[in-house]
């Protein structure tokens, strides 16, 4: 019950500031990154502060032994930067910039309402379980060959 507590209590302090910061407003996302328009700076501060806790909260938490609701912390195992990752974060810089939507914030906003908010979140669901498919697929015979040659 804890865990599920500490989650609820989580996600609700995060939607609740993303709310609050406007990140859940696209167009306030879309002038932020429209430098020669109409540029709204004031996310700066929402970036900054972020960067801020995770630097504090990091150095607090990791110096425990365990999390509360985990038998261990699960890190990153390794530092490689590989085509997965670049691309993640190639398909995830392009859905913000012509959406003005960040996962979570989208996320958030269907508590408005907002229709771009729902197809966002629906063309999201539906590139997560296109990539789950295509990476969790059986090997090809063609594949198995080129590795084995």
């Amino acid at each position: 019950m804890g865990r599920f507590l500490s989650f609820a209590l989580a996600g609700l302090l995060f939607g609740a500031g993303v709310t609050v910061s406007g990140m859940v407003n696209p167009m306030k996302v879309l002038n932020f990154l429209d430098f020669l328009g109409t540029w709204d700076p004031t996310l700066i501060t929402v970036m900054g502060g972020g960067l801020v806790v995770t630097f504090i909260g990091y150095r607090i938490i990791l110096r425990r032994a365990r999390p509360l609701f985990a038998g261990s912390f699960q890190l990153p195992g390794t530092r490689i930067i590989d085509a997965k990752l670049v691309g993640g974060a190639v398909i995830f810089g392009l859905g913000w910039g012509l959406s003005g939507f960040c996962p979570a914030p989208a996320m958030a906003s269907l508590v408005f309402g907002n229709i771009q908010s729902l197809i966002f979140v629906a063309a999201m669901a539906a590139g997560t379980l296109a990539m789950r498919a295509i990476l969790h697929r059986p090997p090809s015979q063609k594949e198995l060959a080129e590795v084995e040659g």
